[in-house]
């Protein structure tokens, strides 16, 4: 990965031109380096799926009254360069108590944590949920917004996390490392599992992740970090992945009613209404006190090889966050 100059972005009808401030970094970006991100645009390529900064100039249809303001915005990569041009329709004005570099932590982290807890899980209030990887990005969100449903909260993350997890509300902190947890979540359960389980692991995960679940609970699934590697180890652990996923059969799912469900915020962007309300509720819960963006550590754009290091290596607690 390298530095390049390229000419300055010209926003098109319908888009502003942003001057980034700060750019999110997430296992997408990761996957897609290693060539394992089906939807990642041909190399070489500008990764980023998501930024903060100033409109600094807006296409043919853009009001004006937008030039100059703190907004973020998801990208659909690109989002790695100091200016991006993106469709208005997915420029939100940055809350005043945000950083740039938090405001740059909201648009994967959260629309993503909303669409499978609140959208597609429908967590009701004192119900439970399992959050594996409890203590990056989505996880951290996905506690927000439980605990703002008043959700009982268990989540899988080593065991150095646990401290911090407890002080942004997790009820119940699992060492996925030292021990099975599934014995472990069962035991804290009485038996009885959680409703709700978010994972974006895969491959026997979420067969595990299935058999947490109690009468009526429901899975989303969101991602395969379990395939992250180079290219040749990368597709070889997807192709056993496969092949140890389990097979989810309709009347099985009748049967012991409970539902799977998958999450791609990629493939959502063109639901724009959808997109707009869901980031209405979050902006509304950054200015209620509820939405609490974590920005773990941040990277300059020359750093990039140490921050995808970072991430690989499971190093980061909440946002990696990348600055031009």
């Amino acid at each position: 990965m390298k530095i390049i100059e390229t000419p300055k972005a010209t926003p098109r009808s319908g888009e502003a031109l942003i001057s980034v401030k700060a750019s999110g970094l997430n296992f997408a970006d990761i996957m897609a380096r290693q060539g394992l991100y089906p939807d990642a645009p041909k190399k070489p390529c500008v990764l980023g799926y998501e930024v903060s900064g100033l409109v600094e100039e807006v296409g043919e249809g853009v009001d004006r009254a937008l030039l100059g303001k703190s907004v973020l915005a998801p990208t659909m990569f690109g989002g790695q360069s100091e200016m991006v041009s993106v469709p208005v329709n997915q420029v939100f004005e940055k809350p005043k108590a945000l950083s740039f570099e938090e405001a740059a932590a909201i648009p994967v982290n959260y629309l993503t944590a909303y669409g499978l807890l609140v959208v597609m899980g429908s967590l009701r209030k004192e119900e439970s949920v399992l959050v594996h990887n409890a203590g990056g990005g989505v996880g951290l969100a996905a506690l927000d917004i439980a605990k703002h449903i008043g959700a009982k909260t268990f989540g899988t993350a080593s065991e150095s996390k646990h401290a911090f997890l407890k002080e942004r509300g997790l009820d119940h902190a699992i060492d996925y490392r030292m021990q099975d947890w599934l014995p472990a979540l069962m035991k804290l359960t009485h038996g009885s599992g959680v409703e709700l389980v978010i994972d974006p692991i895969g491959g026997t995960n979420w067969k595990k992740s299935y058999q947490a679940l109690r009468a009526t609970g429901r899975m989303g699934v969101f991602g395969l970090s379990i395939v992250a590697g180079n290219r040749i180890r990368g597709i070889l652990t997807f192709i056993k992945s496969s092949l140890q996923s389990p097979k989810f059969q309709p009347m099985r799912l009748l049967n012991s009613n409970k539902g799977i469900f998958g999450f791609n915020l990629a493939h959502l962007l063109q639901e724009r209404k959808k997109i707009r309300d869901w980031m209405s509720a979050i902006l509304s819960g950054v200015e209620e006190g509820w939405v609490h963006p974590y920005v773990g550590k941040t990277f300059r754009f020359s750093e990039i090889s140490q921050a995808h290091i970072y991430i690989e290596t499971r190093s980061n607690i909440g946002k990696v966050v990348l600055i031009p």
